[in-house]
């Protein structure tokens, strides 16, 4: 019982970090229709800006709000740049972004060197508490509890806010949105801009959890992505949340028992559920609100 409790937190602290890449992912596509294979890319860069502020400045808050400030400005300038040019066309989205992805991760390496980097865990949320025979370690339940909060957030605000309800309603129709007066396109860019300082949070919270960073995490970590957003199913932000849990607790399970298995098993899952129910676990964003 306590290695499955160990193997439970593992897996659900996994799974929470995978969940913040793979929401920003949802969003995006919910709404906007945009498949961004960037997506990794602004994960790794969040790490990178959040570590190096982390390192200089001795706060590991500080380091945070740097990476989400990343995410931000990098989202702002991929809408405007790189996406806005090929909205409706998925196969040029799927090129330039794919591109994009590769010119940030060799941007990495011009920028911080391309040798990974160690990373500690902050010092408040170093150690670990002893629970009966149970070792329980404390930066774990940081990223379970951060997870779930971030879930809570967007959860209520898509369901219960005025701006959820104008981001249901454009998934559904977006010209009659528009025929209402609200301005799609400034919306579409909150939504890409929010997705994309999801993703660099994540990666930021990653950085201590693995204990290192390197360039090519972010490829690594965008495939964990979009086969949570296919479980999933596109659009859906309580399906991204429950097909991650499912994604981490798979891994840490197999990576116990049947290691060999271990990086398998995320695509085993998906294909069972595309098998037996294409478009996932659960629907669209829209459904949200029942």
């Amino acid at each position: 019982m306590d290695l499955i409790i160990s193997l439970v937190i593992n897996g659900l602290a996994t799974g929470m970090l995978i969940f913040l890449l793979a929401a920003g992912l949802t969003l995006i596509f919910g709404l906007m229709d945009v498949l961004n294979f960037a997506h990794g890319g602004l994960f790794v860069w969040g790490a990178y800006t959040g570590v190096f502020t982390y390192a200089f400045t001795e706060s590991f808050l500080i380091g945070i709000v740097v990476a989400l400030l990343t995410g931000v400005i990098l989202g702002f300038i991929m809408e405007k740049l790189i996406i806005t040019p090929v909205y409706g066309n998925h196969v040029q989205q799927i090129l330039i972004t794919l591109g994009f992805m590769l010119v940030l991760q060799e941007m990495i390496k011009v920028a911080f060197g391309p040798n990974a980097i160690p990373v500690t865990v902050p010092s408040l949320l170093a150690g670990s508490w002893e629970v009966g025979e149970v070792i329980i370690i404390k930066y774990r339940i940081f990223i379970i509890v951060v997870g779930f909060i971030i879930f809570g957030i967007f959860h209520y605000i898509l369901t219960r806010t005025k701006i959820g309800l104008i981001v249901r309603a454009g998934v559904m129709n977006k010209e009659m949105v528009q025929a209402l007066g609200i301005n799609i396109k400034r919306v579409f860019l909150f939504v890409f801009m929010t997705g994309a300082a999801l993703a660099s949070l994540g990666g930021m919270l990653m950085a201590p959890y693995s204990g290192s960073i390197y360039a090519e995490m972010g490829m690594e970590f965008a495939i964990l992505g979009f086969i949570v957003v296919v479980i999933g199913g596109m659009g859906s932000f309580s399906g991204s949340l429950l097909a991650a849990i499912l994604v981490g607790l798979a891994g840490s399970f197999m990576a116990y028992y049947v290691p060999y298995l271990s990086l398998a098993v995320n695509m085993i899952l998906m294909a069972i559920v595309l098998i037996f129910r294409p478009q996932g676990l659960f629907s669209m964003i829209r459904r949200e609100s029942t």
